[in-house]
């Protein structure tokens, strides 16, 4: 029999983006795909190759270098940041490419060109969280190269890295090529805010889920108001973990304000602070701290919310007051389930696949919130979205049939939630009701204007019904409240363009998503066809071949052989209301050689 054993071997890593990529591409795509081109070609792949290394994966903005050598990979960076910086001398500041760049070395799992494993994992967080223009390295590069590279360390300590179990002893490269990154322009003229992840102080990563969920709370009842332009969650959880400075999130984002602070959670209490600093100023504002009986924490979080508004000089709308008012649940049991579920179901989409077994674990905490208080919209809201994932990722019809019937009870039970309303929006869209689906997500952005998810579904639901330009719009006004890339917006943009014939602009969308699972390979497969780019589309096709076999509810195989363009996908394309919608979908994958 042959050998099965994963291959392993040791390597160094060099993870590397471009800061303000979104930014730019908005900005100028054509201007910006030939700059990264250019430098691609002129200085990183002439660097690459004279510190011999070799790059196994490049994304829209990203790429990712392997080494022999943790000494050859960090002089590589380091002379990479120069070469960059030097570069960029003379271009207007809105056009210089920036780098962040993160150096490991670590055990890495070969398979065929690709690299997994912690050895990469690593790298990209501290890429993540590396300032703009800066090299981060682990403590082992560190241990190996500090006396043999033309560099000063910063020793960091140690540095909580998103989804790597064990805290990482972080060093910072010193004396390096100062940067400018360019303001965004200001798309309006409202206050705009930015809340960042609140600090998990409880000594416990596993409560990690329990500030995450305060700050998305507080979050939402922000975007309410309309006097406010808040930025996305997606965007906002960005800088989890990350050092850096107020003035340059204000600038990566455009914002004039940040909410930060952190949540200390006991048995029985809560303590919440909090503080608004002005980003251009750094100035702070306003800072406070809450200690509370855990069954306050809705109470503090309208407070926090009530204060914030009211600094930066908004007025409180009736929607304001009247969320006052009002708790979710009663139950706190209730509440910390759904967050585990909320907070389960964004772990499942940040790994590179998705989810490859289905929901089940996040369906048995929304099942026990429900059990808990039978009237909670939200915990039947998070259900229907988990049906709706099966659905596309298992290609199970039933799935989002009853994500109907569980989005339907949520909005019976509070009708007046933007969340509960995007998600029924989201199922009538995918199921065909296209007209209970336009009610719904109007009503959504009437109640929460700001709501980035439901804009995106609103411009997903046009495209499906052939408003395609308008579809583009509400895309790309999604993407706004997200700055910070996110890959789900970007699908949706392309599935916009491919249905509206604009086939190139498809494929830049597709390029642009960082973490590509196979099915945006056929996604980028069929653009490329039917643009003609016959070569490129083939390349783009032998990607999709890995995807994972579909999956029962109890995790195992139930299909090896599973077809090269998956049955999910073809589901999905199947919702558009105009068949040749579908059809031409179904020509390009042929086109691009797959079968279907």
């Amino acid at each position: 029999m042959p050998d099965e054993r994963t291959q392993r071997r040791i390597a160094a890593i060099l993870a590397a983006d471009v800061v303000g990529y979104s930014r730019m591409m908005e900005a100028d795509e054509a201007g910006t795909l030939a700059a990264l081109k250019e430098r691609r070609k002129g200085i990183l792949e002439p660097l690459v190759a004279q510190h011999r290394g070799r790059v196994f994966k490049v994304t829209g903005d990203g790429v990712l270098v392997e080494f022999a050598s943790a000494v050859n990979a960090v002089q590589c960076a380091v002379d990479l940041q120069h070469g960059m910086a030097a570069a960029n001398d003379g271009h207007p500041e809105d056009r210089h490419v920036v780098l962040r760049i993160g150096v490991n070395l670590g055990d890495v799992m070969v398979e065929g060109s690709d690299l997994y494993g912690d050895g990469v994992n690593i790298a990209a967080r501290l890429e993540a969280i590396a300032e703009p223009g800066g090299i981060l390295v682990s403590g082992t590069t560190h241990d190996f190269v500090r006396s043999k590279v033309i560099a000063g360390f910063d020793d960091l300590g140690l540095q909580n890295l998103k989804n790597i179990a064990e805290p990482v002893r972080c060093y910072r490269v010193a004396e390096l090529p100062s940067v400018a990154v360019s303001t965004p322009k200001r798309t309006t003229d409202k206050p705009s805010i930015a809340v960042l992840p609140f600090t998990n102080m409880s000594g416990d990563p596993t409560q990690e889920y329990f500030s995450d969920g305060i700050t998305e709370d507080i979050i939402t009842e922000l975007s309410r108001f309309r006097e406010l332009f808040v930025i996305a969650r997606h965007s906002a959880f960005a800088y989890k973990g990350r050092a850096i400075n107020v003035r340059d999130i204000g600038r990566e984002l455009g914002v004039q304000y940040v909410v930060d602070g952190s949540v200390r959670r006991s048995a029985t209490r809560v303590r919440v602070t909090a503080q608004l600093v002005e980003t251009g100023t750094s100035n702070h504002l306003w800072a406070d701290r809450y200690d509370r009986d855990l069954n306050d924490i809705f109470s503090v979080q309208d407070e926090l919310v009530r204060t914030i508004v009211g600094t930066i000089g908004g007025r409180l709308e009736s929607a304001g007051i009247d969320r006052a008012k009002r708790k979710p649940t009663a139950s706190l049991a209730a509440y910390d389930c759904v967050l585990r579920g909320i907070a389960d179901l964004h772990a499942a989409f940040e790994r590179v696949n998705y989810v490859e077994k289905g929901t089940a674990g996040v369906r048995t905490l929304l099942k026990q919130a429900i059990e808990l208080d039978p009237k909670y919209a939200r915990a039947y809201a998070a259900l229907a979205f988990a049906s709706v994932v099966d659905w596309f990722y298992l290609g199970t019809e039933s799935d989002v049939e009853q994500s109907y019937v569980d989005a339907q009870k949520a909005v019976a039970l509070d009708p007046d939630d933007a969340y509960c309303r995007t998600i029924l929006g989201r199922v009538c869209t995918y199921s065909r009701r296209y007209a209970a689906a336009s009610v719904h997500l109007e009503r959504a952005m009437d109640i929460n204007p700001n709501d980035s998810d439901a804009i995106n579904m609103m411009g997903v639901y046009l495209s499906f019904i052939g408003r395609h330009d308008e579809a583009i719009e509400w895309l790309r006004k999604g993407l706004k409240l997200s700055p910070v890339q996110r890959d789900f917006h970007l699908e949706d943009l392309g599935f916009a363009c491919y249905a509206a014939g604009r086939y190139q602009e498809a494929a830049e969308a597709f390029s642009r998503i960082c973490h590509r699972p196979h099915w945006i390979h056929a996604h980028l497969a069929a653009a490329y066809a039917k643009m003609g780019k016959i070569n490129a589309a083939r390349l783009e096709a032998q990607q999709v071949q890995p995807w994972p076999a579909p999956w029962n509810r109890q995790g195992t195989p139930t299909d090896p052989e599973f077809p090269s363009v998956p049955k999910a996908l073809i589901a999905y394309v199947r919702c558009y209301e105009n068949q040749e919608t579908f059809q031409d979908w179904i020509d390009g994958f042929r086109k691009a050689g797959l079968p279907v």
